[in-house]
């Protein structure tokens, strides 16, 4: 009888890359939450904000595309651990200057590395569940969920006690760059290459074939920015909440994000993953149903609730199946869908915004619940893939995008 467990190296390679993720989580989470404290150092209007807000996900968009290219000189593994320290000092660097000119340098700095960050993070993880043979993406982006909850709870600590950001940030990179350094030590490429070896691609990615994951995962990141941006307005303005209770709703988010994820590889096993994809989009829907409906803020948290256990499993897996869909070529088509994480990042938020100006915000939470519903018709997409896919031929059922 063989041994089925994984061996150590690939343990190791599992846990390096998840401690990357949390990095990253908490490095990000420090940078969104305290974007008010950044306004208020570099004197930004409220009109000139979103001038430099736009501009990240944008730039990530550059970054990722411009992975894609350089992984096929060197190793997803050394873009991450020379792209994630930059990352960190980007952040200290924006909330240290003391010039507009530094704070645009900073973002676009870390708007491009980000992108890059996270493609090849993305790639590793594809390459990982493969090599493990069942999945584990969904505990990658689960540390990345935590990582997220540390750096919030770290952001509203350096806010209570009013420390400025040089002094919030300086300590925690100091630490977390070189954890992240530590970890990448570990770091495997493609199911287990040896670290000197480079894997290149040896087929192209379809974007027709591609693209029912990349509507997907801009579905996806149109609900989540949907929550980050507008969650608390709408138990205030529109739920009339008190001004404390409406910063529950998005920590409540996150906190079923990262318990979803945390089980959701124990239900991709058991099920298969078409299913969790569907009951994913289904409770998302559902969540963004009840908060649309809801008569007052107890209600809607528990339609955030829905939505956090909803969304939280479709990005792992739609990066999981753009591996499946082209195993020759999984580096390239994490690199071309990661780029929908930042579209729908970029419309999910004006999106709702002028619809709850022009029409009424319970009416603009309809657009993303139906927006999410329609991953059940994409469902199929990430289906196992047939033993020969993937070495340039298309499969016909997952292309129906009309």
């Amino acid at each position: 009888m063989t041994d089925s467990r994984p061996s150590r190296r690939l343990r190791q390679g599992r846990a390096s890359l998840a401690i990357s993720f949390f990095v990253q989580g908490a490095i990000f989470a420090l940078l969104v939450t305290r974007i008010p404290a950044l306004q208020d150092r570099y004197g930004i209007s409220d009109g000139l904000l979103p001038l430099f807000l736009a501009a990240v996900p944008i730039l990530a968009g550059v970054g990722s595309v411009a992975t894609e290219h350089l992984v096929k000189r060197m190793r997803p593994g050394l873009v991450l651990r020379v792209v994630q320290p930059v990352v960190s000092l980007a952040l200290l660097s924006a909330g240290s200057g003391t010039t507009v000119w530094q704070l645009a340098v900073a973002l676009a700095v870390f708007g491009l590395t980000v992108g890059a960050l996270d493609a090849s993070m993305n790639m590793l993880g594809v390459s990982l569940q493969r090599a493990y043979g069942r999945s584990i993406m969904l505990g990658f982006h689960g540390a990345y969920s935590l990582g997220g909850i540390t750096g919030a709870s770290l952001a509203w600590a350096g806010a209570h006690w009013d420390l400025p950001l040089p002094t919030l940030y300086a300590p925690l990179v100091a630490i977390l760059v070189p954890i992240a350094l530590i970890a990448g030590r570990w770091y495997l490429d493609h199911q287990g290459a040896e670290p000197t070896e480079v894997v290149r691609d040896e087929t192209t990615v379809s974007m027709r074939v591609l693209l029912p994951l990349c509507l997907v995962m801009a579905f996806a990141y149109i609900g989540d920015s949907t929550v980050s941006n507008w969650s608390a307005k709408y138990l205030e303005d529109v739920l009339h909440s008190s001004e404390q209770l409406a910063t529950v709703p998005y920590n409540v988010y996150m906190v079923t994000t990262l318990l979803g994820r945390s089980f959701g590889d124990l239900g991709v096993r058991r099920f298969g993953a078409v299913a969790v994809v569907r009951a994913g989009a289904l409770l998302a829907g559902g969540g963004f149903a009840v908060v649309a409906a809801a008569p007052g803020a107890w209600v809607g948290m528990a339609g955030f609730t829905l939505l956090g256990l909803g969304l939280c499993v479709l990005v792992p897996q739609t990066f999981a199946a753009a591996g499946r869909l082209f195993p020759g070529a999984s580096d390239a088509a994490v690199a071309r869908l990661n780029i929908f994480n930042y579209v729908g990042f970029l419309i999910g938020s004006p999106l709702v915004g002028a619809l709850g100006g022009a029409w009424s915000y319970r009416a603009a939470m309809l657009v993303p619940m139906a927006l999410v519903l329609v991953t059940i018709r994409y469902a199929r997409s990430f289906s196992p893939v047939p033993a020969g896919y993937g070495d340039g031929h298309e499969r016909p059922r997952t292309v129906d995008v009309g």
